[in-house]
């Protein structure tokens, strides 16, 4: 009896299962290598991948968000590549379409969404934990750290970190860059420690909101304490009233004439405190002042100021100030 027939059945069926063979790692390639599903709305697929996650949580988690289209492929991808030990927890961002293969080195990179949090020069430090505390995608709860103890700047965080965690970290990097600036600054300040320079800093950064004119006004501080004069600074007022918030009107003369620690038109030197918390520039401005002979400054009507080396002088220009004031008021009653 010939056995040719049988040879050629088995030949055939190994050649099938070879071409079966081929066909699925071709499939599987495509699958891995090739566009992925589509976003189910808009441009991307948010997947949260939790911290803790083994490789099975974390592809089932991916199929589960429609960011892969195979738990199975991605688990034995990630064994494959050496990537399976290197996965990291976050929040992530995959484009429409995207490869399990670009997914999975996003993964591997660690390429979690920022989100960020804007802290402006001369936000008090009660504005700062309120909007940490409005971040939704941060844990916990921030408390209010001490005025002036924070760096404005923005601040990237990413989900599920904690806020107290995010304020510890504006409180370093004011820190530090007082530790950076300190040792540079002037001989012969009129104020002792880092402490009482961020709180001169913090008086500079509420009196102008025009860059070029901090070291000046700084200059114009730094006069008054070392000549003894008080710092007669309405912002000062204004933290006593409201601890910074805008009063949305003009100070009160009872405002003006009350004696408390904040009012520099009726006690002499430094408040006791920041007033707020302030920039880089302002730090360095009271750091290392110009030299000048200026004692007063009024604002211009232009958004800056105007300076001044006498009091007559000063005079003067505060009569121009109030001219402009009331032309604006007739102005605006005429409209």
């Amino acid at each position: 009896m010939s056995r040719r027939p049988a040879r050629r059945s088995l030949g055939l069926a190994a050649l099938a299962a070879a071409g079966a063979a081929v066909l699925l790692v071709l499939v599987g390639l495509w699958s891995y290598g090739g566009p992925g599903p589509k976003a189910r709305s808009g441009e991307v697929t948010v997947v949260v991948l939790e911290r803790g996650s083994g490789l099975a949580r974390i592809a089932s988690d991916l199929k589960a968000a429609g960011a892969i289209n195979s738990a199975g492929l991605f688990a034995f991808a990630a064994r494959a590549t050496g990537a399976a030990a290197e996965l990291k927890a976050g929040e992530y961002e995959f484009a429409s379409g995207a490869s399990m293969a670009s997914v999975l080195a996003d993964i591997r990179a660690g390429k979690v969404v920022r989100h960020l949090i804007t802290i402006p020069e001369g936000w008090t430090s009660g504005m700062a934990a309120e909007a940490v505390n409005r971040q939704p995608v941060l844990t916990g709860t921030a408390v209010e750290p001490p005025e002036g103890s924070l760096l404005p700047d923005t601040y990237q965080v990413q989900r599920g970190d904690d806020r107290e965690a995010v304020i510890a970290r504006m409180r370093k990097a004011r820190d530090d860059l007082m530790a950076e600036l300190w040792p540079k600054r002037q001989a012969g300040l009129p104020f002792d420690s880092p402490e009482e320079a961020v709180t001169l800093a913090s008086i500079v950064e509420k009196e102008t909101g025009v860059a070029a004119e901090r070291p000046r006004v700084a200059a114009v501080f730094v006069n008054r304490l070392r000549n003894g004069m008080r710092l007669e600074s309405d912002p000062t007022i204004i933290y006593g009233v409201s601890k910074g918030r805008p009063l949305g009107r003009g100070l009160l003369a009872s405002e003006v004439a009350a004696v408390t620690p904040y009012n520099t038109y009726r006690v002499d030197g430094l408040p006791p405190t920041p007033i707020a918390n302030p920039g880089r520039a302002s730090i360095e401005a009271v750091l290392n002042p110009p030299k000048t002979d200026e004692l007063f400054f009024v604002a211009d009507g232009t958004g800056g100021h105007v300076f001044a080396r006498t009091y007559p002088e000063h005079q003067a220009n505060v009569a121009r100030w109030r001219a402009v004031e009331r032309q604006r008021a007739a102005a605006a009653q005429g409209r």
